[in-house]
């Protein structure tokens, strides 16, 4: 037996396993067409690339291809809408992320409840971020940084993508808790934040580990800190912001697969399963870690109480820090 056979048996019997006492399943079948995930971003950004690693390997276990749709725009909201458009037999699924939590919030006039029209699937990464200065900024750890910014008000400043995304949640939480104040500068998306940290033009970035590798590489550019509660891999002499003074601090951006509410549930902990297995292979770790993701893969369950969650901790830090999409 080959080693694709192999993982192809390990992953149907963990996709199989979940339907099992769930009654009689109409839907035994799927999948026998390809299914499709719209994506809410950009092809070739963290998100996209993370949907796409793990969508490879779950079409395997699956028997089918998982076609991925980039529709970007209104704040997510056109994928969304797309989504919640379309059939609810188990054929499209929505790759989103922070604006699950924000938009609720931040957007007016919203044609759907996000709390009620989805349903989570299965959270497909986290991606830590980190706070870095261009190369020759004076401070060289993060008490320096907030020390300085004590010193100089409203001087510093700090790139961020987007506006009101989990990059700019983290940086009010970190103004709030650390009682700075910074300048905020958002960009469209980490790529552009990046090249302008390289540039000299922005004194600092709070972006993901994955968009800050190449001005680190190329030396314009110092990690200070990352946003995560313990740790990352790849970057294992940074200390995070939690044991810098901040215990408990954990805002991380990440993406994560959700259906449209009423679709079947088995078919919901199929997907989730395969993705549980899936997000474990060395072919999407191969991928991903070099990027500093982390990948999840976790239930529907798991998924849904760490949204609620993560949900109250966003509305929080939009309504203290007063944060706008304007």
């Amino acid at each position: 037996m080959t080693q694709s056979t192999t993982r192809r048996a390990v992953l149907t019997g963990a996709v199989a396993a979940p339907a099992i006492g769930h009654g009689a399943f109409a839907q035994s079948d799927w999948p026998n067409r390809p299914i499709r995930w719209i994506v809410a971003f950009a092809a070739g950004g963290a998100a996209d690339t993370a949907a796409r690693a793990l969508a490879a390997e779950m079409q395997e276990a699956l028997g089918q291809n998982i076609v991925i749709e980039n529709r970007t725009g209104g704040n997510a909201v056109v994928a969304a809408t797309a989504t919640l458009q379309s059939p609810r037999d188990g054929y499209t699924f929505l790759v989103d992320a922070a604006n699950q939590l924000t938009n609720p919030v931040l957007v007016r006039d919203l044609p759907f409840d996000y709390l009620t029209a989805f349903t989570p699937v299965t959270q497909i990464s986290s991606f830590p971020q980190v706070i870095a200065v261009k190369h020759d900024f004076p401070a060289r750890s993060l008490a320096e940084f907030i020390a300085l910014a004590r010193q100089r008000p409203g001087s510093i400043s700090v790139g961020t993508p987007p506006a009101a995304g989990m990059a700019h949640l983290a940086l009010a939480a970190f103004e709030h808790r650390a009682g700075i104040r910074l300048v905020h500068a958002p960009y469209r998306g980490g790529a552009d934040a990046a090249r302008d940290i390289m540039a000299g033009s922005v004194d600092a970035v709070l972006i993901t580990t994955s968009s800050i590798r190449p001005p680190v590489s190329a030396g314009r550019a110092r990690i200070l800190a990352v946003t995560s509660l313990e740790r990352v891999p790849s970057l294992p002499d940074v200390p995070t912001i939690a044991e810098s003074g901040f215990p408990g601090f954990d805002l991380n951006d990440w993406n994560g697969l959700f259906a449209a509410s009423g679709t079947p549930h088995a078919i919901v902990e199929r997907m989730a399963a395969a993705a549980g297995v899936a997000v474990r292979a060395p072919a999407v770790r191969a991928r991903m870690d070099p990027a500093g993701a982390i990948m999840i893969g976790n239930s529907p369950e798991a998924f849904a109480n760490w949204i609620a969650s993560q949900r109250r901790a966003a509305a929080e830090v939009i309504r203290t820090a007063g944060i706008t999409l304007g």
